[in-house]
């Protein structure tokens, strides 16, 4: 015996039952309702358009043989109907009959049932068709969200792209109005530095002392000095933070001795002694910002190193493809909390350890990401500090 499953009281779906023989309306309508259900019936095509067009089921139960309009004829139009062409259609066929399949499934029905009807395989192709349904149309509505999330993405890159635009104009405003400020400022911080070696040469020449005019001088000198190594290096950054160079194999032998020339003054000052490498692996970079980063390294370990500063220069090569170059002092070392905001933005060893530059290792650190390494120091008090950074290594 043929027994339905144990009915929902949650309707579960709309359903139009088209059939002008009113028992077999009556059948079907009971055994779904049943179910749960909602079931509308229409007794010919007429008005079974009426009700598709006025409030659109989610599955129809359609006769093939009626009078007037027969069931293949609603079918077709109800799929030409943009409204109402997406509806699973069921045609309902008596054993008797001759079911044209062919013609059923080319007008767009999804299925059949036979009469008279089995409860259990009514029950089964109805749901099928409705979950059928219902995940097309959960389909149709992720495709409509994707479509929207799309455009958006596609907003939103375009406001993104319009505001990196933006950007990128007023960086470069930004950075022509920094170089025009720091020129303009260099040339009074220059001849600050000339006057007062002139008033000290002046004050020589009259042959009296006068130690607070001479103190008060090289206050001064010493001013300027400081202005226009925060001018040149405000011109640094700029430089490095516009700048696209070409890497090339360096030799680190030649950039090294450059840089001691230019230090030559500040090394015999402080009496320092530079140890430093006969032969240096080839690694890539650009060397005038290279010159930039050891004078900086090797102008700091002078300042803080020992007394007399003894300074070790370095370099070894890493698994990683990469050489780390490195500059180790006998001063005094740095605190962990030192060390952690040594390379930060505006940071440096002069910000905490005495008055001097103030940009110097934050430009080191993006001069070395910028060329694809990194910086670093190892230290600990009273051990001294090696400070270091990486560079690619030429592939031979």
């Amino acid at each position: 015996m043929d027994h339905p499953p144990e009915p929902d009281i949650q309707a579960k779906g709309d359903i139009l039952i088209v059939d002008d023989t009113l028992p077999n309306l009556r059948v079907l309508s009971s055994m779904l309702t049943e179910q749960g259900y909602e079931v509308r019936g229409a007794p010919n095509a007429q008005m079974a358009l009426m009700i598709v067009e006025a409030e659109p089921p989610d599955l129809i139960l359609l006769d093939i043989n009626m009078p007037g309009m027969n069931g293949y004829e609603l079918c077709e139009q109800i799929k030409a109907k943009p409204k109402s062409r997406d509806i699973p259609v069921i045609f309902i066929s008596a054993l008797d009959e001759v079911l044209d399949k062919v013609r059923a499934f080319s007008v767009g029905g999804v299925d059949y049932i036979t009469k008279p009807f089995q409860i259990a395989e009514v029950l089964v192709r109805v749901r099928n068709h409705l979950t059928i349904r219902s995940l097309q149309r959960q389909l149709q509505q992720t495709n409509v969200n994707l479509q929207q999330a799309n455009a958006d993405l596609q907003k939103a890159n375009i406001d993104l792209l319009e505001s990196n635009l933006a950007l990128q104009a007023t960086n470069q405003e930004l950075d022509a109005f920094a170089r025009t400020l720091a020129h303009d400022l260099k040339n009074p911080f220059s001849s600050i530095i000339g006057i007062t070696d002139q008033l000290k040469d002046d004050l020589a020449q009259l042959q009296t002392e006068n130690p607070a005019a001479l103190k008060l001088l090289e206050q001064i000198e010493r001013g300027g000095q400081q202005g226009e190594r925060v001018v040149d290096n405000l011109l640094l950054l700029a430089w490095v933070r516009k700048g696209e160079v070409e890497v090339r194999p360096l030799d680190m032998a030649a950039i090294v001795r450059q840089v001691q020339t230019s230090l030559a003054g500040l090394i015999e000052t402080y009496q320092a002694e530079l140890i430093v490498p006969p032969q240096w692996p080839v690694a890539l970079g650009y060397a005038p910002w290279l010159e930039e980063v050891w004078a900086n390294y090797i102008s700091n370990g002078l300042k803080f190193g020992g007394q007399p500063p003894r300074l070790e220069l370095g370099a070894t090569p890493l698994a990683s493809g990469q050489i780390r170059f490195w500059v180790r002092d006998n001063g005094v070392g740095l605190s962990l909390d030192e060390q952690t905001h040594l390379f930060a933005d505006f940071a440096s060893v002069e910000e905490i350890q005495a008055d001097g530059q103030g940009l110097g290792l934050a430009i080191v650190r993006r001069i070395i990401e910028k060329l694809g390494g990194s910086v670093g120091v190892e230290s600990k008090q009273g051990q001294g500090s090696l400070f270091y950074f990486t560079l690619p290594s030429k592939r031979l």
